[in-house]
């Protein structure tokens, strides 16, 4: 399914299945309550998802979400095994807990955010400058 671009800010996408959807660059995701949805192998790039909830069984498994916004963002327990986040603002997110085995936080911005019990095996992390 192609939506890039689109906005929902706000939206309430409970349980919503997402899988493999592209969303690049989209505003749909602001402060949205995603509780639940699947977004696996999502095409989340350049994305705002700035305040978005996301909970436990939300599944980003896989997603691209290369360059978004996750400023302030609640993945607390979120699956993100493999996912790219290279160039993401994760700044102030709540990544307790998150599976984020061989995930790409490469030039990813991490300041001040939670990453207590999260799985970092095999992810790859440099600072940006």
């Amino acid at each position: 399914m192609q939506l890039s671009g689109v906005r929902l800010s706000g939206a309430a996408l409970i349980h919503a299945n997402l899988d493999g959807t592209d969303l690049r660059g989209a505003l749909l995701l602001r402060d949205a309550d995603l509780r639940g949805a699947s977004l696996e192998q999502v095409d989340l790039r350049g994305a705002d998802l700035h305040g978005a909830l996301l909970l436990s069984g939300s599944g980003l498994s896989g997603a691209r979400l290369s360059g978004a916004d996750l400023r302030g963002a609640y993945l607390h327990g979120e699956d993100l095994d493999g996912a790219d986040l290279s160039g993401t603002d994760l700044s102030g997110a709540d990544l307790s807990g998150a599976n984020l085995i061989g995930a790409n936080l490469r030039g990813a911005n991490i300041s001040k955010t939670k990453l207590a019990y999260a799985i970092l095996e095999n992810a790859f992390y440099y600072p940006i400058s």
